[in-house]
């Protein structure tokens, strides 16, 4: 039984990472599209705050040129509701269109493409009132208040500060006419908004971070998780070995049955055997059929013996086939000399050719 619970000491591993972005678990911060949309909306205001007046004026004494002509009915009203809000949505599509490209863009920078339909998955632990209190009472929602409290203080202190600056100015209004008191308080306006959104782009920054720091902390592991997910990516290390012991005993049955095949073993004469056969008509050099050191060794002079298979003595030779060639390759042109040199030998005492 666990008295404690494990620290979450190891980094995230990518499996854990996918599986937190299937389920819309990314890094990002809410902050930063608010920001970017408030700089973005202000500049085409500003640059397109003309043309957008001019339309509406005119759009206004277009409709108002015909108000005495008017025959107040359900069917006129539905005309003028169509017209007027299709005349605003021409007018204003150039901001919403701006807002949503940023909006995307934004989001997207943040997090890359994401598609889960998990975080709006309704559970019960959702509206659970004990979860929902330790939420209230959480880091995040302490986080959460003093960013909502620092935001509205850049804002009351940014357009203090620009009201107090412009308060001298304020009665020479008095002898502007309407449209020069509007482009004044555009001005103004605009002034306000770039500031506060500057502001607000830096606390976003800031908080960017610190959602990628919580993010990485929320995502870190036990090592008995990175255990467990390891074994379940790569097996139970303990059936792993046993497969890979039974794998190398059938391979070592399979070498022991090809010895009798062999033509010579090449011994180190203590520790090393190294099993050779060849045939001329279908092997382009000499192969090995079976090696081992130690026991093995023993088992495969043991075997060489008991089927009449003659064993040479040649400890260097031993020794660099053991250590460069494998069961089942032949060997390098570098050895074809010495290895041709005692199969003549063998092939003399059996009366054979080479």
């Amino acid at each position: 039984m666990a008295w404690f619970k494990e620290d979450r000491t190891e980094p995230a591993t990518p499996k854990r990472r996918t599986e937190a972005r299937k389920k819309g678990q990314v890094a990002k911060s809410r902050e930063i599209p608010t920001a970017i949309i408030i700089l973005v909306a202000s500049t085409i205001l500003y640059l397109y705050g003309h043309y957008l007046n001019n339309t509406l004026i005119a759009f206004s004494r277009q409709f108002w040129a015909h108000a005495n002509s008017m025959h107040v009915s359900p069917l006129y009203l539905d005309h003028a509701g169509r017209y007027i809000l299709q005349a605003l949505s021409w007018a204003l599509s150039p901001l919403f269109i701006g807002l949503i490209f940023v909006c995307l863009l934004t989001n997207y920078i943040q997090t890359g493409f994401i598609l889960s339909a998990d975080p709006i998955t309704p559970r019960l632990s959702r509206i659970n009132p004990i979860s929902g209190l330790g939420r209230l009472f959480s880091l995040t929602a302490f986080v959460e208040l003093l960013k909502s409290i620092l935001k509205l203080f850049v804002i009351a202190y940014i357009t203090y500060r620009i009201i107090i600056h412009e308060l001298p100015h304020l009665p020479a209004l008095s002898t502007l006419s309407i449209n020069q008191i509007i482009s004044y308080m555009v001005r103004i306006s605009f002034n306000i908004c770039i500031k506060v959104g500057l502001v607000l782009f830096i606390i976003a920054c800031l908080d960017y971070l610190y959602q990628r720091y919580q993010y990485e902390q929320n995502l870190r592991m036990t090592k008995q998780e990175v255990k467990e997910e390891y074994r379940e990516r790569e097996g139970d290390p303990k059936i792993k070995a046993r497969i890979r012991s039974l794998q190398r005993q059938i391979a070592r049955r399979r070498m022991m049955q090809a010895v009798p095949k062999a033509d010579v073993v090449i011994t180190n004469p203590i520790r090393l055997a190294v099993a050779l056969r060849y045939e001329h008509k279908k092997m382009v050099a000499p192969e090995v059929v079976a090696k081992g050191a130690g026991l093995l060794a023993e088992r495969i002079k043991q075997i060489a013996r008991a089927h009449n298979i003659t064993i040479v003595e040649n400890e260097w030779l031993a020794q660099i086939l053991y250590k460069t060639v494998e069961v089942g390759q032949t060997i390098p042109p570098t050895l074809y000399k010495a290895v041709a040199e005692i199969l003549a030998y063998v092939y003399r005492l059996k009366g054979k050719r080479l």
